[in-house]
């Protein structure tokens, strides 16, 4: 018994000596706390603070971007996202199940709704293991409307998540100038950003502040009585007001729809501008997309921003220019057209219709004939040196610095004598659509050359206080007012004169000065150009009224489908005339009324002498073309009383042997009046301008003949 009390006693002094030393323990860590005020290695008053704490997001709105005249083109809104739930462990009653329950019925409808194959969206809802999916880009951007559809079919574990989205009331409108936003998941949320054009060159500008109220709570989240309660209000983004003209921009869209379907070009562009002021009215291009509802996942280029290109033969606009203003061009000065050859150099530079020419002919009918030969000896007149100091002053290898991301460079390549001469007519050299409307407006605006600009001003959207305003800036005089004005009247020939490459191009009642032009795309699988007659870059800069320009527009169509009968220039103009036609009715621009091309009736010249219906013909303005040795006229191709404008050609046989002429640089029409007065077993290969006849010109023609005609595209 004795030793049992002892055993106890020890077993007492045991148990007494471990809680001394726990309470020890507890009392060391409670000091420990008390002193460092840390836990495990976090701050407790920290913890505290994120528990009883809270801190709610406020969140800003994104500015509004409007046009010129106030109207909206991107706004903020809100949209869903789809989202589908798995994980059975979140459904408690089994007849009211809160996951997808039967993924196959459930694929199945949801494919109605949304851009996804039924197999698609059921390999995504039979994933294992993953408590919640989204559909990416098919599931994003969800309407209201086509929520509530959705809500209706009863789906178990479908659900919705409200995001911020962007609203483009317009559609496909400017879509590469506006750019669009995506969202993307920040610690406080969503948040969009800015990923192509004015709303990523000014995404800060059009970011907004999120706000956010802190307060004190208890353990179910409420506010404390007496709790304290600080309020940090967000600031909205502002707004930006662009230099875009919606109703223009409207004409521009639909006629870009029209040329796209009817020729399927690889691209085009298109850009409306004030020369006076550098504002760009519109701009736009195909392939396009439209930011509300596709085509965001594609990496899209702004082309007229971000690429160089050769500017083909619109680049003689500047080269008359300088010649102009150095006084190196004298219109009735004659040269040999056709080809020109440079110092060590084995191959020519040629006039566009394989180096024929039209003979000896005078600069301002190179001008209007769009001749290579003219410009290589203009610069020549003007001095190498000299041109290269124009072509700086037109700031052409330099960036505008417009308010647009990734703008291009172009280069001027300007080492070598070719480098030299075939620059002056636009090839090698590369340009921006840009930086060809910026030296433009320095023609067009009596040698003042403004920069182009996109934005007009940017306000504050809450107090609506303008915190920027952009004005007219002129960034260099290349060219004086006079050398302004006759480079115009120069340019508006080659729209009036029936010799002029820009027929196509008039418009009525209004005169245009401009320049068209066919450049060689650069070979992307080796050196090089690609060849074949659609793989130009066809385009026309153009601006009206030519006296005093109030607008510019200059288009471009890219590789267009061509039918055989079409060159490059009948796109070109069903692109640029229609919008050059609207822009100044909508602006309300009065023109000088073009004078009017007068035709003229074909006489009946059977039976005449061939001095005689030479004679006639010429009076009237024709141009006549005889066929044989004879001297008695006893067909035409024309009969009597048809219609012909001025320097159309009427083709004559006479009454003893026939004979063809030289038709370099003819139609196909021209040329098939031949063979139908003679006869001939016509075959005709490629279209545009004869480069090529198989017979032999002024040879004496037989009965069954065959005339194989070659026709190439002007590369004007």
């Amino acid at each position: 018994m004795k030793s049992n009390r002892l055993m106890m006693r020890m077993n007492g002094t045991i148990l007494f000596f471990l809680f001394a030393l726990l309470f020890f323990i507890v009392f060391i860590r409670f000091l420990s706390i008390q002193i460092t005020r840390e836990a495990e290695g976090r701050d407790l008053l920290t913890e505290a603070e994120k528990k009883y704490r809270k801190n709610d997001i406020i969140e800003s709105s994104r500015g509004t971007i409007y046009d010129q005249n106030n109207i909206i083109i991107a706004e903020d809104g809100y949209s869903y996202k789809l989202t589908a739930i798995l994980d059975p462990t979140v459904t408690f009653d089994p007849h009211n199940p809160l996951h997808v329950k039967d993924p196959k019925r459930t694929a199945t409808i949801l494919s109605k709704y949304l851009d996804m194959s039924k197999k698609e969206i059921f390999e995504r809802l039979s994933k294992e293991n993953i408590f919640q999916i989204e559909f990416g880009i098919a599931g994003q951007g969800i309407s209201n409307q086509l929520k509530r559809k959705i809500e209706k079919e009863n789906l178990p574990g479908i659900a919705f998540i409200k995001e911020p989205k962007r609203n483009y009331p317009n559609g496909h409108f400017a879509s590469h100038l506006i750019g669009f936003t995506q969202n993307q998941a920040t610690k406080n949320g969503t948040k969009q950003i800015g990923m192509l054009g004015i709303e990523k060159s000014l995404d800060s500008v059009l970011a907004g502040k999120d706000g956010h109220v802190n307060f004190n709570s208890d353990v179910w989240g409420y506010l404390l009585p007496n709790g304290k309660k600080h309020v940090t209000h967000p600031r909205n983004g502002n707004d930006v007001y662009l230099s875009i003209d919606k109703k223009i921009q409207l004409y521009m869209e639909e006629t870009l729809d029209k040329v796209e379907k009817e020729y399927q070009p690889k691209q085009m562009f298109s850009i409306v501008s004030n020369p006076k002021t550098g504002e760009i009215l519109a701009m736009g291009q195909r392939p396009t997309f439209n930011e509300n509802l596709d085509g965001l996942d594609h990496n899209w280029n702004n082309f007229i921003v971000e690429s160089s290109f050769e500017p083909g033969s619109t680049m003689k606009a500047f080269s008359l220019a300088a010649a102009v203003d150095s006084h190196s061009f004298n219109p009735n000065a004659t040269y040999q057209s056709g080809k020109y050859f440079v110092s060590g150099y084995p191959n020519p530079i040629k006039d566009w219709n394989n180096g024929a020419g039209w003979g000896t002919i005078t600069f301002l009918e190179g001008v209007q004939r769009s001749s290579n030969v003219a410009f290589a000896n203009l610069l020549q007149l003007i001095g190498e040196g000299r041109y290269k100091e124009y072509l700086d002053a037109f700031h052409f290898g330099k960036k505008i610095g417009i308010d647009l991301p990734n703008e291009a460079l172009g280069k001027i390549l300007y080492d070598y004598p070719i480098e030299k001469i075939t620059t002056i007519f636009g090839q090698g050299s590369t340009v921006t659509a840009l930086q060809m409307i910026q030296a433009i407006s320095a023609i067009a605006n009596d040698g003042n050359m403004m920069k182009p600009q996109v934005i007009s001003k940017i306000v504050n959207s809450s107090t609506k206080a303008v915190i920027k305003q952009f004005e007219p800036k002129v960034v260099g005089t290349p060219i004086s007012k006079e050398a302004a004005r006759l480079t115009r009247e120069y340019l508006a020939t080659t729209v009036s004169s029936a010799k002029g490459t820009g027929q196509l191009f008039n418009i009525p009642n209004v005169q245009v000065a401009g320049k068209s032009g066919t450049a060689q795309i650069s070979n992307p699988d080796g050196g090089g150009y690609l060849t074949g007659r659609e793989n130009y870059l066809f385009s026309f800069i153009g601006m009206a009224p030519a006296d005093d320009p109030e607008v510019v527009v200059y288009v471009g169509i890219q590789q267009p489908e061509l039918p055989p009968s079409e060159i490059g220039s009948v796109p070109v103009a069903k692109l640029f005339n229609p919008i050059m036609e609207n822009s100044l009715k909508y602006r309300k621009v009065k023109s000088k009324e073009t004078p009017k091309v007068q035709s003229k009736m074909v006489p009946s010249l059977k039976g005449k002498t061939v001095s005689n219906a030479r004679k006639i013909l010429m009076e009237k303005g024709f141009t006549p073309i005889i066929l044989g040795t004879g001297d008695m006229i006893i067909k035409q191709s024309s009969k009597k009383g048809t219609k012909l404008l001025p320097n159309e050609k009427v083709i004559l046989t006479t009454n003893d042997e026939l004979t063809i002429p030289d038709m370099s640089g003819w139609s196909i029409r021209d040329v098939s009046k031949v063979a139908s007065l003679t006869n001939l077993t016509l075959k005709i290969k490629g279209s545009g301008f004869l480069t090529k006849q198989s017979i032999k010109a002024n040879s004496q023609l037989e009965e069954n003949d065959v005339l194989k005609a070659s026709f190439e595209q002007p590369t004007q």
